[in-house]
């Protein structure tokens, strides 16, 4: 393979194995990109870059190595330069290679490797990068494999390819562009062209910048609940401070505590967050019979590496125990003495626990972790503050400002810092979360930026993605993104290529007059739908993107929406310190109209569905049109869809579909939304237009009627009458507000929650605050508000039964 090598290739090796003793000694890792347009001459450089570490490196760090190589094994060329990689790590001294696809990769996370190779000759997805990078432990290499140099920017990756939509069939090409520029900036990284045989950037590091690596020594509390073998499981200091903090759970709360363990990625919190668990388990077992710890995360994935190190201290212990597995996923670990079950977080809840176990916190929606806490005595959330997985600043602003508030719940909060594979200030890190916006935060905003807010002088701007991934405009892509990283949305490296290269997606941004973003708005251009495809989305098909024209017509039925051009909001969010002074809406009202100069026919979005969000968008003019039949599983919210119209024609379809859906969900709350938070369902019936003009006085048979005075003033059951109160609740809720019997808001509540969603009197009792008699005599008043409003006589004045001849039937509206 010698001849083979090109002189600067084993140059530019020289020049980092010169480097291996501090790297070593400083648990540091170095990069190598190498591009080319020759597959198998790529794959002869990876093999000798990871030789010629290997052998130098193991002057100094003398033991076995594990190496990973990624690739897609759909490409000829793709597999031919693994199969002359493969051929050469045969021969490697001390390292053993796993080769495996992209599709699979999500099994290695939480293990440890010393090498890494990524072939990005076919793709470049940024979720990979941020996720594989992460793997590799200090003093190892990483090797990346990408096409020619020159050709790489434009190349079509399977990245881009999906990011098109049939009206924008051909993606932009920044992302990469912007990828390059980091490889070349960064220290710690080198970039070779094997086209050219040439080194682009030669590797160098400034030594003197990195202190010494912080002592590895583990410093276990003398005096410990938990015991000392586990303790011993720990790879650091700080995970040894989580598994102390976690004993404070053994003690009975009399309210409730909050564990909150932060830390960038690969620091270890799951594991640590792990091995408490199974110390509490083991306390708490000597006092009650099966503790049960619940875990639950976005996906069953991402808690592997908390049940592997879950079953590796049970093991210590010499607890014995069975494994339940899911699609190759460990989801249970369970005994007669205990157990430790993986659960969705929509079901967590509404199961009982002795311990709950959030891992990944901030890619759960906020509104579902409330839930989770309300319900639970026990709660340890663990999230990443930068990483692939989702920033998690969101996550601690958000929840732990409501959580600190609540005088019956003690809050720990504790941040790891200390790197599990590798040494802090790692140069490899530092250019993955450079390169992929995984560090981004919002601008400091000063006195004028208020002032200025206050006043609303403020600038609306639209961004080119080629300037805001450019040099000049990387300050103001760090703002935007930071405000998306602390708002609540999950962030990954993948939404910052879609930013990049998806070319239906566009920025905007609300800026203080110094030039600091406030409001940061992603887009996307939806419609027209192509008339060939009109019908096969009728008939269920499928169309990549345009979500508001699909939903449209396939729930709303109106073919002719799918004539117009729109866009959606895709993600809208405001700086986190200036929340609630009408950025955001101000921010919209300047979107509808630019919306508007452009000839667009509505503006229009999709999101989960709380009260707070629901309650912007209506206030600022979005009629609801659709809502998923089921919670969506991770957030434990339900899909709504709102579009603002922009002519007269769209208005048209909007107040047909809004009436629609008025009707839908009126006789769906039983169904599929018994469950739906009750203000978020009141706002929905009062936010949208009647289907009523007024209430035909003979909606009910003289029967029915005669039975509605019987449960108003007699002895029967608010479950006798039920069948009558669901249609008047139907028909109260369908009516103009001036056309309705008038109800306090309490009896509105009553009406919807327990006439129409069907829930207990224990469930009402909790979520309206009041005891059962009042709801119950609240039910009786109803009854007796309907009944005048419908007879023109007073209950106390009418005189019941009816003979034979007087029953004429009836109009059974809505049923």
């Amino acid at each position: 393979m010698a001849g083979e090598i090109p002189s600067s290739f084993n140059k530019l090796l020289s020049t980092i194995g010169k480097s291996e003793e501090f790297l070593v000694k400083r648990r540091l890792r170095s990069l190598v990109a190498i591009s080319g347009s020759d597959s198998e001459k790529l794959g002869h450089l990876a093999a000798r870059a990871i030789s010629y570490h290997e052998r130098v490196r193991h002057r100094y760090d003398k033991r076995k190595y594990t190496g990973l190589y990624v690739y897609h094994d759909e490409f000829p060329e793709a597999e031919s330069m693994k199969e002359v990689f493969e051929g050469h790590a045969k021969n490697f001294k001390y390292t053993k290679f796993e080769l495996d696809v992209y599709e699979k990769s999500e099994k290695y996370l939480g293990k440890t490797y010393s090498y890494l190779v990524l072939d990005l000759t076919r793709d470049l997805k940024p979720n990979d990068i941020g996720k594989l990078t992460g793997i590799v432990e200090g003093g190892g290499l990483v090797v990346l494999l990408t096409p020619s140099w020159e050709d790489w920017d434009n190349h079509l990756t399977i990245f881009k390819q999906n990011l098109t939509v049939p009206q924008f069939p051909e993606p932009r090409h920044v992302f990469i562009t912007w990828f390059k520029s980091k490889l070349l900036e960064h220290e710690g990284v080198a970039v070779y062209d094997s086209d050219k045989n040439r080194v682009l950037k030669k590797f160098a590091l400034d030594k003197e910048k990195y202190s010494e690596a912080a002592s590895r020594d583990i410093v276990i509390p003398e005096e410990t609940l938990f015991p000392r073998e586990l303790y011993e499981l720990a790879l650091t200091n700080d995970q040894v401070r989580v598994v102390e903090l976690m004993e404070w759970f053994y003690e009975k709360p009399k309210g409730k505590k909050v564990l909150v363990v932060t830390a960038d990625r690969g620091r270890g919190k799951s594991c640590a967050v792990a091995i408490g668990s199974v110390g509490l388990i083991h306390l708490l077992a000597k006092v009650k019979p099966k503790p049960r710890v619940l875990v639950t995360a976005p996906s069953p994935g991402g808690v592997q590496s908390f049940f592997t190190m879950a079953a590796t201290a049970l093991d210590t212990l010499g607890y014995k125990y069975d494994v339940v597995k899911k699609g190759g996923d460990v989801i249970e670990l369970r005994s007669s003495r205990f157990s430790i079950e993986y659960w969705e977080p929509l079901s967590v809840p509404k199961i009982k626990a002795d311990l709950v176990v959030v891992d990944e916190a901030s890619g759960i929606h906020v509104p579902m972790l409330y839930k989770i806490w309300e319900a639970h005595k026990r709660t340890v959330y663990a999230t990443t503050i930068h990483g692939y997985e989702g920033a998690g600043r969101g996550f601690s602003v958000r929840f732990l400002r409501r959580v600190k508030s609540d005088k019956s719940t003690e809050v720990l909060e504790y941040e790891m810092t200390e790197p599990i594979r590798y040494g802090r200030d790692d140069p490899v890190e530092v250019w993955s979360f450079k390169t992929l916006l995984l560090d981004a935060e919002p601008a400091e905003l000063d006195e004028i930026d208020l002032r200025d807010i206050d006043e609303k002088n403020l600038v609306y701007i639209s961004y080119d993605p080629s300037y805001l991934f450019s040099k000049s405009g990387e300050e103001e892509l760090r703002q935007l993104f930071g405000i998306y990283v602390l708002a609540h949305y999950r962030n990954e490296p993948d939404d910052l290529g879609m930013l990049a290269d998806a070319p239906h997606h566009s920025i905007r941004a609300v800026k203080t007059r110094s030039g600091k973003i406030v409001c940061a708005i992603q887009i996307a251009e939806e419609g027209p739908i192509p008339e060939s495809m009109v019908d096969e989305l009728l008939k269920g098909g499928r169309i990549p993107g345009n979500i508001i024209p699909d939903r449209f017509l396939k729930h709303t039925r109106l073919r002719e929406f799918g004539e117009s051009k729109g866009w959606r909001v895709v993600r809208i969010a405001t700086h986190p310190s200036v929340q609630g002074r009408g950025i955001g809406s101000w921010g919209l009202k300047k979107l509808i109209e630019e919306a508007s100069i452009r000839g667009l026919d509505w503006v229009a979005s999709g999101f989960g569905v709380n009260e707070e969000l629901l309650k912007f968008w209506v206030k600022n003019g979005f009629k609801a049109v659709h809502i998923s039949p089921d919670r969506n599983p991770v957030s434990g919210e339900y899909t709504i869809l709102v579009v603002y119209p922009l002519n007269e024609r769209t208005k048209e379809f909007v107040e047909v579909s809004e009436r629609e859906f008025k009707a839908k969900l009126l006789l769906s709350l039983p169904i599929n939304y018994r469950d739906m938070e009750p203000e978020v369902a009141k706002l929905l019936v009062d936010s949208t237009p009647p289907i009523l003009e007024k209430l035909d006085k003979s909606c009910l048979t003289p029967i029915q009627l005669d039975r509605l005075w019987v449960y108003c003033l007699g002895p029967m059951t608010f479950e006798a009458a039920a069948d009558l109160m669901f249609k008047l609740a139907n028909l109260y809720f369908s009516l103009p507000a001036g056309s309705r019997p008038q109800l306090t808001r309490l009896e509105e509540f009553v009406l919807l929650t327990k006439a129409l969603q069907g829930r207990s009197w224990e469930d009402l009792e909790e979520m309206l605050k009041k005891p059962a008699k009042d709801l119950h005599k609240a039910a009786h008043d109803i009854a007796c508000k309907m009944f005048e409003f419908l007879t023109g006589v007073r209950p106390e004045d009418y005189k019941p039964g009816i003979r034979l001849g007087d029953y004429g039937g009836g109009r059974l509206l809505f049923l």
